[in-house]
């Protein structure tokens, strides 16, 4: 499972450039898993999540945690990157002396068992939706957290069952008093916080329901930009004729604006780009190649103080093909200012403008089928 020549290429490009620890390893396909492949690489490349994964590992082997969840096959699989050296070059005599090696292939078997046997929907061989997979991955890893958390904590005041919001989790306690959630460092690290604002035009009483999010859903539009979606998300919505809001004020319907507002931004912002849309004349979905420039650094000027949080751009999720239902994904990813391109088992580097090959379509009809589609960037404003 070397990548031979390529890898060759690979090593002698990373040249000095890059730290002595770090691994950049391609991940061998089982079938049709490029979409857990991708969405694995731009976690591995998540310096936070890596470093948290890593010590959650080390200290379950140190306490004799035998169990196998998704998440120790998880970091036992970044752990296999962080050290895979000789071993994968073993097969050559000539190249044992070569001790060291950046570069290589990994098997993540174990994890993909895992997946499918956790979750069903990843158990054919049906092109898979890689933005699901993320989002199944990071709810399944708070899950584990969570339950270990209370576990660990075991009273008569944490040994409740967790019940889960829209985009979150809370611990209930059996008679239904709510009780302070668990915070994990899968939440630390991607959960932000938005505001529901309604206003009633009556009496201008305005409610606010907050609530929480790993991960942005942005509709998108041809020729736009994710700083332009982001506005859209934002906007304000007239709630009138049926859609009349009730104001617990007046204790009537009520003509009312809605918005919603990031309260608190994440440390890693995850956009989900919605690519694909069912349209209802066709009985189906359809992917929308439209084009949306998304910017190495964004910058968020929707929070509620009015303060910009900024943004850095370190991974792409890309999906390969024209429909909804068959293609491919690759992913992009920024280590140490460079940008390396991965396909599977293949891995090069690539230059900072080639990101812009995959901000879509600038027409409905063309033959690039390469676009955007899960973007992670990380605050620049330390962890939130």
């Amino acid at each position: 499972m070397v990548m031979g020549a390529a890898g060759s290429k690979l090593e002698k490009a990373l040249g000095d450039q890059f730290p002595e620890g770090e691994r950049y390893f391609g991940l061998e396909n089982f079938g049709n898993t490029c979409y857990c492949n991708s969405v694995l690489q731009a976690l591995y490349f998540c310096v936070p999540f890596r470093e948290q994964l890593l010590e959650y590992y080390a200290n379950s082997k140190n306490v004799g945690d035998a169990e196998e969840t998704l998440l120790t096959c998880l970091a036992d699989l970044f752990t296999q990157v962080q050290v895979m050296t000789e071993r994968i070059w073993f097969c050559n005599l000539m190249q044992i002396s070569s001790q060291k090696k950046k570069t290589g292939v990994i098997a993540p078997k174990r994890f993909v068992q895992k997946v499918r046997k956790q979750n069903e929907l990843f158990r054919g061989y049906m092109h898979q939706d890689a933005h699901e997979f993320l989002n199944f991955l990071l709810n399944e890893l708070v899950d584990i957290l969570e339950k270990e958390s209370i576990a660990a904590n075991d009273s008569p005041d944490n040994t409740s069952p967790s019940e889960k919001t829209a985009n979150g989790h809370r611990n209930v306690q059996p008679n239904g008093n709510h009780k302070e959630p668990v915070v994990t460092w899968v939440h630390k690290i991607f959960q932000g916080i938005l505001t529901n604002e309604t206003r009633c035009l009556r009496c201008e009483t305005v409610t606010a329901r907050d609530e929480t999010f790993l991960d942005l859903s942005l509709d998108i539009e041809q020729n736009s930009s994710i700083t332009s979606c982001l506005r859209n998300f934002s906007s304000t919505e007239t709630l009138n004729a049926e859609d009349k809001f009730f104001c617990d004020k007046c204790c009537s319907l009520q003509e009312a604006q809605k918005r919603m507002k990031i309260k608190k931004p994440p440390h890693i912002l995850v956009i989900h780009l919605k690519r694909f849309k069912y349209i209802e004349q066709l009985g189906r979905y359809k992917k929308l190649s439209y084009r949306v420039v998304f910017p190495l650094e964004l910058k968020l000027s929707n929070t509620m103080d009015s303060t910009d949080s900024e943004y850095s751009l370190f991974a792409v999720v890309v999906h390969v093909g024209s429909g909804p239902n068959h293609g491919h994904y690759v992913s992009l990813v920024k280590s140490h200012n460079h940008w390396l391109f991965f396909d599977d088992e293949n891995v090069e580097m690539i230059d900072e403008s080639a990101v812009q090959t995959f901000f879509g379509s600038a027409q409905e009809y063309s033959s690039n089928t390469d676009h955007g589609y899960i973007l992670f960037y990380e605050s620049l404003g330390g962890k939130s």
